[in-house]
């Protein structure tokens, strides 16, 4: 085709209507057979098809999809099953495939992390001396249903063999050329098949390669793409890199592969600057990722357009694919149905829906002419001036204190070492104190309520009466399973940053704008369109109330800046850094208006901290500064009997630890109950001389551990911390749980710390 082409990257699975996510979790119900859902799966698929064929898109991604993760997939089309899961070979089931994700009886579930710097989780692969095996071509059978069901040419998409092995565990570093050896045939089988059926374009994901990668690991790129070619000569490889720019483009650019795609949303400097400086192989095609898959705004058509005239005379437009600079996993389905909004936010968005419209418009302008897309131009124009424009974006208070930043207080009055003393002197806690990370089950009885609230079915009054019921009741829960410090279970908030968002200047939220987490589990991400500012206490009346049923401490649940900013979709006009200040800048009041009501134990939580980490080590430590400032704007002000508390997801503790160490909260919380290995062995190596607490036991999985087994985990953890600072907890919130297996969980936590402590006072 002497053309531009209009290419899509991958596309949202749960669903306009979240259909994928209530089929999954009926199947984990009992209440669909497995033939029933994969029909259902079948029919979201192809419907998934439909919707990218009717918007004119020229290359539809196809094996995108997945009953859970892409990852997972991976694995398990390599047959790579822990044997604690009892498969004996072939096409892997569904139940193991399942419990690979979410665990079963006596056989813990998969590790679970952060898509490299998104809020994805995947399922981390497990090699451990494993032979890796093709039970099943799922690019193949993805390939042939698009055409024998839809009459679709689609493009395969498969996750390439250098990222799938970086991101697996379960081998040692000086083996990992073996594996490539082992992998790559099968990788190869593959494409090879794929090419005899008749496949025209495949995409093989490589995002590794927009890291920090080393001349070695260039070399054994180059290996592996040399023998995929050999296997595969006829057929044509979309190399697709996205997340940043690629550091080592001159070498990748050379690999023997069709086409290249480069990430122009959040690479769009570096990888401008190396098209312009090295060019670009005159037999390839390049990927343009032009359009942000991971952002919900309308694209500045105008700026596209002028980007893409600037690379054509290196790149002619016959020779580009104009395509998102991600998969359109990361963001909603459609902005179609969110009327609620108002006029000027609603107008500036895009969802996926949307963005496969602006490829196409993009695509028509270079083949066609600017002039054929007039309207559309002059729409997307006003669209963003109108939402820039807005008083929303220009509150001069707060952009006033913000630029001020350098002269607001961000560090606790004495060291931790001094607070910890008055600390323990007021609170008097035992050895190896116990607590939660502050969410209980969210159970159907608590969505109902606030469904009735939130339609009006309920007045105010009847809502707040059944939350306090529910503080209640979960108070004296928690003191019958006598833990030590309490919380009062969030029952009021449907997520831990949407309700702050609720409350906030500058946060709007849509009606639909679900978004695939991990698993089934969703999130309805937050939109920061404006400036953000403190109105009035958010968290103030619930947590007093608990206290006031209680002796023991009961901490304030905050969500930290930084996650909020990381978990929101984020105005794309000012520095996330700057926004990051404003967030925190209004946390600080929420803080002080907890301390001033007598709560003096409040929980910030960063679980998204990690994740935010530039994809390039050498942009690592500016991020880190300005992270760890806005956890200190909002959280330093405090006198030094106020007890700071944070928690962090699936942190590789050993890549930040002085950042961490640097917030300077007096106890942090770490979910680490699916890698307590890996974590044990970054303590061996860096001292950690704040309060902390391990995860003892997961709460991804509906499996209840015994006594014994988080005592182990108790005593793995104190080899290498010291145990006057250690805390017993969940690796993270309970929300997700149901009410007896969370119950039973946590009597069997609060024994092993019983047990543990007795242990210890025992004479030698």
């Amino acid at each position: 085709m002497n053309r531009a082409l209009s290419s899509n990257l991958g596309y949202p699975r749960i669903g306009g209507g979240r259909e994928w996510k209530k089929a999954l979790e009926a199947f984990w119900a009992g209440k669909l057979q497995e033939t029933e859902l994969v029909s259902r799966m079948e029919e979201i698929r192809l419907n998934h098809l439909r919707t990218q064929q009717a918007s004119g898109i020229d290359l539809i991604p196809v094996n995108d999809f997945t009953f859970y993760d892409h990852m997972l997939d991976t694995a398990a089309m390599f047959g790579l099953v822990p044997g604690r899961f009892g498969y004996e070979g072939g096409e892997v089931p569904l139940s193991a495939y399942f419990a690979m994700a979410r665990g079963s009886e006596g056989a813990p579930a998969c590790e679970m992390t952060k898509w490299f710097n998104t809020n994805y989780h995947y399922i981390v692969p497990e090699l451990n001396g494993a032979e890796p095996q093709l039970t099943v071509n799922k690019p193949l059978l993805a390939y042939r249903e698009a055409k024998l069901r839809l009459g679709i040419e689609g493009k395969p998409v498969l996750i390439g063999p250098y990222t799938f092995l970086k991101l697996s565990k379960g081998y040692k570093t000086e083996h990992f050329d073996k594996l490539l050896e082992r992998f790559v045939p099968l990788y190869a089988r593959i494409l090879s098949e794929l090419e005899q059926e008749g496949a025209q374009w495949v995409q093989i994901d490589e995002p590794i390669l927009a890291t920090s990668l080393t001349e070695a690991d260039m070399e054994r790129v180059a290996f592996v793409y040399k023998k995929l070619h050999e296997a595969a000569p006829r057929l044509k490889l979309m190399l697709q890199t996205y997340f940043d720019a690629v550091d080592l483009y001159e070498q990748i650019v050379t690999l023997p592969v069709q086409g290249i795609g480069l990430d122009f949303a959040h690479g769009l400097d570096k990888n401008s600057e190396h098209l312009l400086q090295y060019g670009f192989p005159a037999d390839k095609r390049l990927g343009v990722g032009l359009i942000d898959g991971r952002g919900i705004w309308r694209s500045d058509l105008d700026a596209r357009l002028r980007l893409l005239h600037t690379l054509s005379p290196i790149v002619p437009y016959e020779r580009m694919m104009i395509q998102p600079s991600c998969s359109l996993l990361h963001v909603p389905v459609t902005a179609a149905h969110e009327t609620k909004l108002e006029r000027t936010l609603r107008n500036a968005l895009a969802f996926a829906n949307e963005k496969l419209e602006e490829l196409v418009l993009l695509t028509r302008a270079v083949n066609e002419g600017p002039a054929a897309i007039a309207a559309e131009l002059e729409q997307s124009r006003q669209a963003v001036q109108e939402l820039n424009a807005s008083p929303s974006r220009n509150n001069e208070r707060v952009q006033s204190e913000t630029s001020r930043i350098a002269l607001q207080p961000s560090e606790r009055s004495r060291p931790f070492a001094e607070r910890r003393a008055v600390q323990q002197s007021k609170w008097n806690l035992p050895f190896l104190p116990t607590t939660t990370i502050g969410s209980f089950p969210q159970t159907l009885e608590v969505r109902q309520a606030r469904k009735h609230w939130r339609s009006g079915e309920w007045s105010q009054e009847q809502y707040e009466a059944f939350i306090r019921e529910q503080i209640r009741t979960w108070i004296a829960l928690q003191e019958e399973l006598d833990l030590d410090v309490l919380v009062h279970g969030e029952f009021e908030r449907t997520d831990m940053v949407e309700f702050f968002g609720e409350k906030l200047d500058g946060f709007a939220f849509t009606s639909n704008g679900w978004v695939q987490s991990y698993g089934s589990r969703c999130v309805k991400p937050p939109v920061i369109y404006g400036d953000v500012e403190f109105t009035k206490p958010m968290t103030v009346d619930e947590t007093v109330y608990a206290q006031s049923l209680t002796a023991k401490p009961v901490k304030g649940m905050l969500t930290g800046p930084i996650t909020i900013l990381n978990w929101s979709f984020v105005r794309d006009d000012i520095p996330r850094e700057t926004v990051a200040y404003q967030i925190a800048l209004a946390l600080r009041r929420e803080v002080e208006a907890l301390e001033r009501a007598g709560v003096e134990m409040i929980q910030m939580d960063e679980p998204a901290l990690r994740e935010g980490l530039p994809l390039k080590r050498e942009d690592w430590q500016k991020y880190l500064e300005w992270s760890v400032l806005a956890f200190r704007l909002a959280t330093s002000t405090v006198k030094d009997t106020t007890q700071i508390h944070t928690h962090m997801c699936y942190c590789e503790f050993h890549d930040i630890i002085d950042s961490i160490r640097a917030l300077d909260a007096d106890v942090i919380s770490i979910e680490t109950s699916r890698s307590h290995g890996e974590l044990m062995h970054s303590f061996e190596e860096h001292t950690y001389d704040h309060g902390i607490g391990l995860g003892v036991y997961d709460i991804h999985s509906p499996r209840v551990p015994s006594v014994d087994e988080m005592v182990r985990m108790i005593d793995r953890a104190l080899a290498v911390l010291d145990p006057e600072l250690f805390w017993i907890n969940p690796d993270c919130g309970l929300k997700t749980r149901g009410v007896d297996e969370t119950i039973a969980a946590l009597r069997n936590m609060v024994a092993a710390a019983k047990q543990y402590r007795e242990q210890s006072l025992k004479p030698v």
